[in-house]
């Protein structure tokens, strides 16, 4: 896993939402900072947890131009389920392939309760609207991450 850092320009890409319609960054970062949340799966009980809060914390995210985006492997009939069960106020992206977790350096290996697989490491960039990786949050706990990420901007 070679991560990305803060002062990296992000790649640019484009992912299907939830509604399967292709979303680019670039047409992310023309509404303001981006906070790309980089999640495991959608419906499980971190996941959730971290969606929620931010869900909560959309008005204060605004005032610091910046809105909230997730990006997960899921397909985006799943992303859909996942925004209409919590009501989620905020786009999620599915990179089924994981291209993308890879070009930020999140996917990888992982190891959980003894066994080891690939997959997504729950890292979030916090993307200037020029491109830049100005925060990367890597040390934090689900249920704290909102906080975390608001006391950082």
């Amino acid at each position: 896993m070679n991560r990305l850092q803060e002062g990296d320009k992000a790649p640019n890409f484009t992912l299907p939402n939830e509604h399967g319609e292709p979303t680019s960054l670039a047409s992310l970062l023309e509404k303001g900072r981006v906070l790309l949340y980089f999640y495991p799966k959608a419906m499980t009980p971190g996941c959730t947890v971290q969606a929620q809060n931010l869900r909560d914390q959309k008005q204060a995210l605004a005032e610091k131009n910046t809105i909230a985006v997730g990006v997960s492997i899921d397909a985006p009939k799943r992303l859909a389920k996942f925004i209409e069960r919590d009501e989620l106020n905020f786009t999620l992206l599915g990179d089924e392939d994981h291209a993308v977790a890879e070009a930020f350096g999140v996917w990888g290996l992982k190891k959980f309760m003894g066994r080891e697989y690939d997959g997504i490491h729950r890292i979030s960039f916090l993307i200037e609207q020029d491109g830049t990786i100005s925060k990367v949050f890597d040390k934090f706990k689900t249920k704290d991450h909102h906080e975390v990420v608001l006391a950082a901007l």
